[in-house]
């Protein structure tokens, strides 16, 4: 079904013809009657790689450290994640991944070689955050773990004694490294990638090779439950995608496409913070290609299996600025603003509405590195935006699709238009969560729903908007974006109207 503003005939004569819509500028119809497939959990998935201060500084400061934390851990990350109910975490990499030897991050940390990291500002990289952190990590804010093996560096030796380490509980020399490590019981890690951007950083390869090395790995992997995951496409790609499905979607469970949203070039990607509104209309445009790219990727991916086996892993998304003034360039630091926020609803909003393909989407990146839901400074944290997205659409994990159809205005600017309103829902314990975004910074939407197939008794709602477009939270200010009650939603003669603020994302649900 075609999604996002795209109504069938039939709606458009009931829309006309109908006083239920009066005078609303945009309508919505919700098909509770028609569920379609799960939401997958891990499609609310983070990524955190060795990369400036995303693991050093963010997760982990170490046991000796001033700042409170728990086991080397920080205590305000730990609980701020928690409450966002983060379900899985991508790691070490990213580029790091190929050049990540596993057994260097093992063992008493004294003993612990240390190398350069060379993809990301060639700092030291000393090993004191390895295996054992990075999964007691996830155990204690309660997310899944998903690790990318070493293909462009490594061996197929390397990865399956990886795989055993960590996962096997039979009697064997890893296994044994593992318990005299201080870990006597395996973890439960399902998600095991197979290199990274081959067709980059992770080896410069072409489809036609990285689909025998994928198989090749992959008859040596061994784990139970394990859920191997192919090395994708570079955004448009297509080429990419339908050599491994033809020769490799038989021994895969995922494969992964990596899209970053960059307002103009590679070469000056603009400000994180300083911008009009002509460059937030820009990022709109390029945010809502992903879209297109999942659409045209599952394509591909039907004609090799029809019966949606293998899932599409949009496991490195967000946007990319250039890092903010007298920052490191090689560690990606950038402030997250309102524009952030709806870039985040948009894309939640297009994995929610592909769900039947989309299993997992890992955001770039968790913790001070590009499109962060965290920030840290010492001792200080902020929530950003973004955060405050995920926080509202934690609603839709592993509840069940419900499509939607949305009439709306468009957003202009000059010759340019847009629509206006994105939008995706769910139900889960019965209750029906609508999550929309209201793309125009200027007007706000007046939007009316249709509820198909459920009995409304309550509705309820909250919102993350802002003053400005590129308003931010920063340390020792006051939040200037945050989480807060959705005035003007009702019930009136049965149906539910709300009022959508301008640049706002919404959470409206209904009981």
């Amino acid at each position: 079904m075609k999604k996002n503003c795209l109504v069938r005939s039939l709606f458009l004569l009931l829309l006309l013809g109908s006083s239920l819509f009066g005078m609303a500028q945009s309508a919505i119809v919700i098909h509770a009657d028609q569920p379609g497939a799960k939401i997958d959990k891990a499609i609310y998935g983070h990524f955190a790689e060795h990369l400036g201060h995303c693991i050093y500084g963010g997760i982990y400061v170490g046991e000796n450290s001033d700042i409170p934390n728990i086991k080397g851990f920080r205590s305000d990350v730990v609980g701020a994640l928690k409450d966002l109910s983060v379900p899985l975490i991508r790691w070490p990499g990213g580029c790091f991944a190929d050049t990540y030897h596993w057994k260097d991050g093992i063992g008493p940390k004294s003993e612990r070689p240390s190398i350069i990291n060379v993809h990301w500002g060639g700092v030291t990289e000393n090993n004191s955050f390895g295996t054992h952190e990075f999964l007691d990590f996830c155990e204690l804010i309660g997310a899944d773990a998903y690790v990318n093996l070493n293909v462009g560096s490594g061996t197929v030796r390397e990865a399956a004694e990886w795989v055993e380490y960590v996962t096997s509980s039979n009697e064997s020399p890893m296994t044994a490294l593992r318990k005299k490590n201080g870990r006597e019981k395996p973890w439960n890690v399902k998600y095991w990638a197979v290199g990274n951007e081959t067709w980059g950083c992770g080896g410069n390869m072409r489809p036609e090779y990285y689909a025998d090395i994928f198989r090749q790995y992959s008859t040596f992997l061994r784990a139970p439950g394990m859920y191997k995951i192919a090395s994708g496409a570079n955004t448009e790609d297509y080429k990419w995608t339908e050599v491994m499905m033809r020769e490799a979607a038989w021994m895969m469970n995922g494969i992964s496409i990596h899209y970053y949203t960059v307002p103009f070039s590679w070469q000056k990607k603009g400000s994180a913070t300083d911008f009009d509104e002509a460059v937030w209309f820009n990022t709109m445009q390029k945010t809502l290609k992903m879209d297109t790219l999942v659409t045209k990727h599952s394509a591909i991916m039907d004609q090799y299996d029809p019966k949606k086996k293998v899932g599409l892993l949009v496991d490195e998304w967000g946007c990319w600025y250039d890092v903010e003034p007298g920052t490191n360039p090689g560690f990606l630091y950038q402030q997250s603003t309102m524009r952030d926020a709806l870039v985040a609803g948009i894309n939640l909003n297009i994995f929610n509405n592909h769900a039947d393909r989309v299993r997992m989407s890992n955001i770039a990146q968790m913790i001070n590195v590009l499109q962060s839901v965290i920030l840290t400074k010492d001792k200080e944290m902020v929530l950003t935006p973004t955060y405050y997205v995920f926080k509202l659409y934690k609603v839709h994990q592993d509840a069940t699709l419900l499509p939607l159809e949305i009439k709306c205005r468009q957003y202009t600017l000059g010759s340019q238009a847009l629509d206006a309103v994105s939008g995706s829902a769910s139900i889960k314990d019965g209750v029906v969560s609508i999550t929309l975004c209201n793309l125009d910074p200027n007007k706000s939407q007046q939007i009316s729903f249709d509820l198909r197939g459920f009995k409304l008794s309550k509705v309820s709602g909250k919102v993350v908007t802002s003053e400005k477009i590129n308003s931010y939270n920063d340390f020792g200010k006051k939040e200037m974006v945050t989480l807060s009650e959705l005035k003007n939603v009702k019930i009136s003669n049965g149906q539910v109207e709300a009022q959508l603020p301008s640049k706002s994302v919404v959470l409206i649900q209904l009981q």
